[in-house]
């Protein structure tokens, strides 16, 4: 019999508004699991360049990956892992799964706007660099909770709110290339109370891409607020991603 594949490394991309602090928790729970995990600082200045990065990360990875998205980390790994032949699944949490020539904006304007549409604004740099951005988008310290992290305790999501990281204009009109859900299989976990992205926004995304969707009663910080729900959805991806069982894949610690 041939050996089994290695057991997949779980790459964390990390959307706007955060860092890959977020994802604390699906990562105690994976390493609880014994899988090997990486969460890079997704830069957030543009999709051509957060995917180029993201690129650079996966070329160093000798072992095949479950790559994962949240919120518009989800645009960055539709655009990066096309071409990448390590990638064996995709997994998108209240993610961006762009199609080709879409831009984030494009989403965002085909359906209602949610309360996080009000809630964010726009800041000047103080110091922009040479042909860098010199506007981003921030989300109001007053109402981030309640838009972003309604269902996590009142003072995780003040924390999160001044410790935001902003995303340019740019990388919500990049256009995207052709899709990596159009060649990986993918999993999508929908938010069902998300303010920050449509969650019927959601289901066309999930349903485009032929995703296995997880249905996940929580707002966008679901990766804060349901990591045991989150971690499910990427053990079963890894399973079938890389032809071993889904406990041979990643031992569920629950």
């Amino acid at each position: 019999m041939p050996p089994a594949p290695p057991p997949p490394t779980i790459v964390l991309v990390h959307g706007a508004f955060t860092d890959a602090s977020s994802w604390a928790k699906v990562i105690g729970l994976l390493h609880a699991a014994g899988s090997a995990v990486r969460a890079p600082a997704n830069p957030l200045r543009g999709l051509t360049q957060d995917a180029a990065h993201l690129r650079s990360v996966l070329r160093g990875i000798d072992a095949p990956v479950v790559l994962v998205g949240h919120g518009y980390g989800g645009a960055v790994i539709t655009h990066a892992a096309t071409d990448a032949d390590n990638v064996v699944a995709l997994c998108y949490v209240a993610a961006f799964g762009l199609d080709a020539g879409e831009c984030v904006l494009d989403i965002l304007s085909r359906f209602p706007p949610v309360p996080g549409a009000d809630a964010a604004f726009t800041a000047g740099l103080p110091a922009p660099l040479p042909d860098g951005p010199d506007t981003e988008l921030y989300v109001s310290e007053e109402q981030f909770p309640q838009v972003y992290a309604a269902d996590l305790p009142p003072h995780v999501g003040k924390v999160m709110s001044v410790t935001q990281r902003p995303i340019t204009h740019t990388a919500l009109t990049s256009r995207s290339g052709p899709p990596a859900w159009a060649s990986k299989p993918s999993w999508y976990a929908i938010a069902t109370a998300d303010r920050m992205l449509n969650p019927t926004a959601q289901r066309f995304m999930a349903q485009r891409m032929a995703a296995t969707e997880y249905l996940l009663d929580g707002s966008h910080g679901l990766v804060l607020s349901q990591p045991d729900a989150v971690v499910a959805m990427i053990r079963e991806a890894a399973g079938q991603g890389t032809g071993r069982s889904a406990g041979d894949a990643l031992r569920h610690p629950f």
